[in-house]
């Protein structure tokens, strides 16, 4: 019997959407499940995404790291990939698909020639070291996703990955139930399971039924259509050749990062695209609208995107044209609703026709609800259940159902990103501390450098702006030399603030001359001094800087 304990930590995606990752630890051997990213909320000014804190694991030199499993190729589970592989010196294992997204990151990052990659099929066992990995397919909104089934020397845990019931999916690819049953025949000590639509009743519907909303609005649309999806959505590019060749449409793609998935996708075999069909934007021009629809990122709100540069009117190559057709087919994701309704009231403006769900099902979830999150877990049968990869209130939701079905309570573990499971010989589990981690903010080329300070900065900055303020004094009689110069930006428009800054000049000379043995902190007084006053008169704090020259 084993005596060394099995830790399952998950580093991201609990209490949130997004930078899925999780470690499973038995002694000092490591798998890491996905590395995935996280958009930013609407009050992280400036930052492009968020990776998981790996940092527990990456600091440690004893450990070693078996591989980096990677479920599916979705951002949430992929973007993280370049930090992660320069982090660690493990092997990535993933399915063709998803491997084929991940070197396009790779690449990108310039650390494909460094990384070694395998390549498994669902259904395939990989043995590293003391886990032995039995892997199964799952239907979700992208091909070739999996499961995983983690047999450790303490028992077997089953890892969901992202998920959904779908019996008649696109690809003709049903979920591996007789896998799932065979788990619950040997005893599974743990399930964690995906809980994204944990509050959505009922079941979630087929990919297939976007194929007729597709064709609804093909059949409608009398100018071009913008057909904007995540760029790995491989499934949902499928979809739209298939309207567009019914409808005698040719195909230009928009977005570099769109493009190479598509070229990849293509030689993999998972995209069956005519050579005809293809035209690039220029081509695309030149055709009459009608014979055209283009693919395009952006579905998230994300202002650098191609639909988001399109809604603002500054891409370099397209523009909206009175009778286009957009289709967003995307939800979004929860914390991005201002900005993807700011996207379509935009486009609305610029005088195209925005379809979005539920408008037409021109979208569907990936994850399952309610019904199938409760067939998973009858087929399954843990010991313990563990909810992961969703919000707190998808969490609780999930809770609640696993115990209905007859779960103890004791038995289910609702924890944040950073605690530790462990699980011992006799099949117990124990919810420890939490590691120490959290966001992990990537602005340009800079990685973990932006903090909670900065960020308050950048809020205070945004909220009621900066004032910068230059004053010259004689060294010797300490006499304020000329008017100070006032510098304003965001806070109040100088041309409309003649008596504020009037004020603002006095309080500097009265501060100046009331305190001229104050040598160090003469700058900071004059501060406080002027927060005090634009606070009393405008309610605002803006960023105050005082610069205090000698001559």
């Amino acid at each position: 019997m084993a005596t060394t304990p099995l830790q399952v930590i998950p580093l991201g995606g609990l209490g949130e959407i997004g930078k899925n990752m999780t470690a499973m630890q038995y002694g000092n051997d490591v798998i890491l499940i996905d590395a995935g990213i996280m958009f930013p909320e609407n009050d992280m000014l400036g930052i492009d995404y968020i990776i998981p804190d790996f940092r527990h694991f990456s600091q440690q030199t004893n450990l070693n790291f078996r591989a980096i499993i990677v479920t599916h190729g979705h951002e949430d589970h992929t973007g993280a990939i370049a930090h992660v592989a320069g982090a660690f010196r493990a092997p990535i294992y993933a399915t063709p698909l998803t491997r084929g997204l991940l070197e396009v990151k790779l690449r990108q990052a310039r650390l494909l020639e460094h990384v070694d990659m395998y390549t498994f099929k669902a259904g395939d066992t990989l043995d590293l070291g003391p886990f032995k990995v039995e892997t199964f397919h799952v239907c979700h909104s992208i091909p070739d996703g999996v499961g995983l089934g983690i047999n450790t020397p303490v028992g077997l845990i089953v890892h969901s990955g992202d998920f959904k019931f779908d019996h008649t999916p696109v690809d003709r690819w049903p979920p591996d139930f007789a896998k799932l049953a065979s788990f619950s025949s040997r005893g599974v000590l743990a399930l964690l399971s995906d809980s994204t639509n944990a509050d959505r009743a009922g079941w979630t519907p087929s990919e297939s039924v976007i194929d007729e909303a597709f064709d609804r609005v093909f059949r409608k649309a009398t100018g071009r259509i913008i057909v904007s999806t995540f760029a790995s959505l491989i499934s949902r590019i499928q979809q739209v050749a298939a309207a567009a060749q019914r409808y005698d449409r040719k195909m230009a793609i928009a977005g570099a990062t769109m493009m190479d998935n598509i070229k990849m996708a293509i030689n993999l075999g998972y995209l069956d695209l005519p050579s005809n069909l293809i035209i690039t934007l220029d081509e695309a021009a030149k055709r009459p609208p009608k014979e055209v629809v283009i693919m395009a990122t952006g579905t998230q709100g994300e202002p650098s995107a191609v639909l988001g540069r399109l809604a603002a009117g500054r891409h370099d190559r397209l523009s909206i044209q009175q009778g286009d057709t957009v289709i967003m087919s995307a939800h979004p994701i929860p914390g991005n609703e201002e900005m993807v309704h700011r996207i379509i009231n935009r486009l609305f403006q610029r005088g195209a026709n925005v379809i979005y769900d539920p408008i037409e099902q021109v979208h569907v979830s990936g994850h399952a609800s309610q019904e199938e999150q409760k067939l998973l877990i009858n087929l399954v049968r843990p010991k313990y259940f563990i909810p992961v990869h969703g919000e707190l209130r998808h969490l609780k939701s999930h809770a609640h159902l696993a115990e209905q079905l007859g779960i103890p309570r004791e038995n289910i573990a609702v924890v944040e990103n950073g605690t530790m499971l462990t699980f011992d010989a006799k099949g117990t589990m124990t919810v420890g501390d939490r590691i120490p981690g959290g966001y992990v903010f990537v602005d340009g080329s800079g990685v973990g450098d932006i903090g909670p300070a900065v960020m308050r900065d950048r809020e205070t900055l945004a909220r009621d702006g900066v004032v910068v303020v230059n004053a010259v004094i004689n060294s010797r009689t300490r006499e304020v030399l000329a008017d100070p110069e006032i510098i304003s930006r965001g806070f109040v428009f100088l041309r409309d603030a003649d008596d504020l800054m009037d004020s603002a000049r006095q309080t500097i000379r009265r501060v100046l001359q009331q305190n001229p043995s104050a040598n160090g902190n003469k700058y900071e007084l004059v501060q406080d001094a002027l927060g005090k006053l634009f606070y009393n008169e405008t309610k605002r704090r803006p960023m105050i800087f005082a610069f205090i020259n000698e001559v």
